[in-house]
């Protein structure tokens, strides 16, 4: 193997300590929370085929592919029959043929071979490589994982390996952020989490937990390392905000894209945080003159994961309603903060421009409308209504909509509920810890909801 690889591939050394050798598991190992993510039970192991994982900067997918080599192990995988590459180290699509090529020959035939490469979308025309292999029956053994932090990955893969992926009946995984759920589930606070989810009333202690974690949550976020600075010192660091930004700021521009022109656009969208806005309205306010470049950097962060494009529901058609106005916001609360310090730097982020807003009544309920949606678009065709007055989101679940409705603040105005009252199945979410009827529509405690939807 080239040597360039060998820090990633210390299981060939010693199999047995292959966790206390290896950077991405030792440095989980020494972390307060350890998370081994729910995704890892549904990783391939024993069927051949290309297989992607897609998913945003910072979030773990390598540690998460080293928990996997290391579960392959455990399962009496051959070490030889294991390597890990990271695309970022490999030239060109003829080099990565012949990385392929030359791994495969090492390997035994005779069982399984498993190939990872780690953010395969560095490699200029990877696809290339990758159809030559199958075409050429390189790969009729092996199990192929491809990662990237940009999700069109799985749609190229989609589009340019049909009849190649083989037999598996899932063969794109898709890893988020931690949840609310998995979150509390991880800090232990609350015994018998799921216990406590299925009963009809939850206790106060508990409840007062679930908010609490949810003020956490609104701060840190899904990110691992935010939480493990928030269990280490109290506060998030300001070199972690630092990494995920800069990780932002260069993949962009390795696609072409203007640090100015990010920068305005992101700011732009702080500025009118989960309200509805067009392009046009957008490109308005920038120096930017055509929409459809403010639409393209849009499309892009989305396309890392880093953004959510919420639409305006079409309820007779259960579909996006594209000329309507749609709403933007960051697919999680640590990435709103991460970007938000870049764009206007300060000493002590954490303290003087974090806990501002998560204190503000105002701010931060558009943050915890944003939180909400993000969490019901893992699962569900998350959209918002926009008729004579709007729902916060409908998502689509049974071939229908159900409507949501975030109340946050105390002051409640007829206005707000004018059109969600409409719908019989409505549900209105609110930082009370009781539920109750708020124009004959039943209430629930937001933290209460929001992790039931995580364990679902």
């Amino acid at each position: 193997m080239d040597i360039r690889f060998l820090p990633h591939n210390t299981h060939l050394d010693d199999p047995k300590r292959f966790a206390e050798k290896d950077p991405q598991l030792r440095q989980l190992k020494n972390q307060p929370y350890q998370h081994s993510p729910a995704l890892l039970e549904k990783l391939p192991f024993k069927v051949p085929g290309i297989y992607t994982l897609g998913g945003g900067r910072q979030i773990g997918k390598t540690t998460l592919l080293k928990l996997w080599m290391a579960r392959l192990l455990g399962h009496h995988v051959l070490p030889q029959n294991i390597a890990f590459f990271s695309g970022e180290l490999i030239n060109d699509y003829h080099s990565l043929l012949h990385l392929i090529q030359a791994q495969l020959m090492q390997m035994s035939e005779q069982s399984i071979q498993y190939l990872i490469i780690d953010e395969i979308t560095y490699i200029p025309d990877w696809d290339k490589a990758v159809k030559y292999a199958a075409d050429a029956g390189l790969l009729e053994n092996t199990v192929l994982m491809l990662t990237g932090s940009d999700l069109t990955l799985m749609q190229e893969a989609r589009m340019r390996f049909p009849g190649r992926r083989g037999t598996a009946s899932v063969v794109n995984f898709h890893l988020y952020p931690l949840s609310f759920y998995e979150v509390v589930k991880l800090k232990g606070k609350i015994k018998n989490l799921d216990r406590y989810l299925k009963e009809i009333h939850v206790s106060n202690s508990v409840m007062n937990l679930l908010f609490e974690e949810f003020q956490n949550y609104l701060l840190h976020g899904g990110y691992l390392t935010a939480i493990n600075d928030m269990a280490k010192y109290g506060r998030i660091l300001e070199s972690t905000l630092m990494t995920y930004s800069d990780w932002i700021r260069g993949d962009m521009m390795k696609r072409g894209k203007q640090e100015h022109y990010l920068r305005e656009i992101l700011n732009a969208i702080i500025k009118r945080y989960n309200s509805q806005l067009t392009w046009n309205s957008l490109a308005s306010d920038l120096s930017i003159d055509h929409p459809k470049t403010v639409a393209d950097y849009a499309a892009l962060l989305e396309s890392m994961d880093a953004l959510f494009i919420q639409a305006a529901l079409l309820e007779d058609k259960l579909t996006a309603a594209p000329k309507k106005a749609r709403k933007v916001v960051f697919t999680d609360p640590f990435i709103f903060h991460a970007l938000r310090a870049w764009l206007h730097p300060v000493e002590k982020p954490f303290e003087t421009q974090i806990m501002p807003y998560i204190n503000d009544p105002e701010k931060v309920s558009k943050l915890v409308e944003a939180c909400v949606a993000t969490h019901y678009r893992r699962f569900y065709p998350t959209y918002y209504i926009k008729a004579e007055a709007e729902v916060d989101i409908a998502y689509i679940d049974k071939e229908r909509f159900w409507p949501i409705e975030i109340k946050w603040t105390n002051q409640t105005r007829m206005q707000d509920f004018k059109q969600i009252i409409k719908y019989k199945n409505a549900r209105i979410l609110t930082k009370s810890k009781e539920s109750h009827l708020i124009h004959q529509i039943q209430t629930e405690p937001l933290a209460l909801a929001l992790i039931k939807v995580g364990n679902s």
